[in-house]
C-alpha cells in the first residue's frame, strides 16, 4: 500500500505537460489528485491562492506550475520568468503552510545550477555561481523557492521537499515554436520537414552542448516518490544520468521521425548551458527511484503521440 494512498493532493500546473503525468502517478498510488491550472486560479494572487486552499483542503501539495518555455522564450521574457515564478511559489507554499498541509513538493529545475557547475551536477553545488544567463532569471526564481522551503522548515517546521528535474520530454510536451523545449521543438521541425519533403533542417546552436533528457513519466514517478518519502528541504536531482550532445539528440529524433536529410547548425543562435547532466545518486538512495525509459523508446512514444495528437502540428500542448 502506498504511503500516500487516500491523500488529497493539490497539483498546481495539473493540466500541463508534467502535471498531467503527476496526476496519473498519484492515482496509481491510490491518492486523489486535485489538478489546478491557469483557467481556475491565478497563483500569483495571494487571496486567490488562499481561497483555493480553503476550497480544496489538500493533505499534500505538488507545485508544478511554471511560467516558462524554451531558450527563445526565456531570452525574450526574463522578467516574466523571474517574477511570475517567484510570486507563484511564494503564495502557494505560504498558503500550504497556513492550511496545515502535511508535505509540500516543489518542482525546481536544472536551470538553477551554475553555468560553470562541475559535471555531473550534484545537489550540494546548486547555489554555487550564477545560472546560464539566458535561463538565469528562471533559475534564480527556482532557487528562491528552495530558499523559502528551507526558511519555512527552520522557522515553522514545515515539511517540504524539492526535486530538480533535468530536461523533460514525452507525450503532451509543448510543440509550440514560441515555447517548446529541445525535444518538442525538434520533433515538430523534423516531422514538418518530412511532410514537406525537405532535404535539410536547420537547428539552433553548434550542436555541441550536452543535455540529460528524462522521460516525463519517469519524472512523475520521482515526484511521487519524493512526496511519499520526503527528503527535507535540500534538493534532489531527477535525471537520466545519460549525457548526449544536442547533435546526437537531433539525430536520434530525426531517426525516430524518419527524416533522412541533412542537419545544418546555426551557430549564431544560442547553445544555452554548455553541459547539463545531473548526478542522481541522492534520488536513488533517498527515494529508491531510478529512471526506466531509454531515450530511443521514449522518442518512439513521443513521435507517436505527436502524430496522433489532434493539435499536431499546431499550438502548445504544454
Amino acid at each position: 500500500m502506498s504511503e500516500i494512498a487516500g491523500a488529497r493532493v493539490l497539483v498546481t500546473g495539473g493540466h500541463g505537460f508534467l502535471g498531467r503525468h503527476v496526476c496519473d502517478a498519484l492515482t496509481d498510488a491510490g491518492a486523489t489528485p486535485l489538478p489546478v491550472g491557469r483557467a481556475e486560479v491565478d497563483l500569483r494572487d495571494g487571496a486567490a491562492v488562499r481561497g483555493l486552499f480553503d476550497r480544496t483542503r489538500p493533505d499534500l501539495v505538488v507545485h508544478a506550475a511554471v511560467t516558462g518555455g524554451g531558450i527563445g522564450w526565456m531570452r525574450a521574457h526574463p522578467a516574466d520568468a523571474f517574477v511570475d515564478n517567484v510570486r507563484m511559489s511564494t503564495e502557494v507554499m505560504d498558503s500550504a503552510w497556513r492550511a496545515g498541509v502535511r508535505r509540500f513538493c516543489g518542482v525546481s529545475s536544472a536551470c538553477a545550477y551554475a553555468v560553470d557547475a562541475v559535471q555531473p551536477m550534484r545537489e550540494e553545488a546548486l547555489f554555487a555561481g550564477d545560472p546560464e544567463p539566458t535561463n538565469g532569471p528562471y533559475g534564480h526564481a527556482k532557487r528562491a523557492m528552495m530558499v523559502q522551503g528551507a526558511a519555512y522548515a527552520a522557522q515553522h517546521g514545515f515539511d517540504s521537499v524539492f526535486v530538480v528535474p533535468t530536461n523533460l520530454y514525452g507525450p503532451g510536451e509543448s510543440v509550440d515554436p514560441g515555447r517548446a523545449h529541445v525535444v518538442g521543438a525538434l520533433v515538430r521541425r523534423f516531422e514538418e520537414a518530412c511532410r514537406a519533403d525537405l532535404d535539410e533542417v536547420t537547428c539552433w546552436g553548434t550542436g555541441r552542448a550536452t543535455r540529460d533528457l528524462l522521460f516525463v513519466r519517469d519524472a512523475a514517478a520521482g515526484i511521487v516518490a519524493a512526496l511519499e518519502r520526503g527528503a527535507g528541504p535540500a534538493p534532489v536531482n531527477l535525471g537520466s544520468g545519460d549525457e548526449r550532445t544536442i547533435e546526437e539528440i537531433a539525430r536520434a529524433i530525426a531517426g525516430a521521425v524518419g527524416f533522412r536529410g541533412r542537419i545544418r547548425w546555426d551557430a549564431a543562435q544560442p547553445d544555452g548551458m554548455p553541459r547539463k547532466v545531473l548526478d542522481i545518486a541522492r534520488a536513488r538512495s533517498l527515494l529508491g527511484w531510478t529512471p526506466r525509459t531509454p531515450l530511443a523508446e521514449g522518442l518512439v512514444e513521443m513521435v507517436a503521440w505527436f502524430r496522433g495528437s489532434s493539435s499536431s502540428p499546431g499550438a502548445s500542448n504544454g
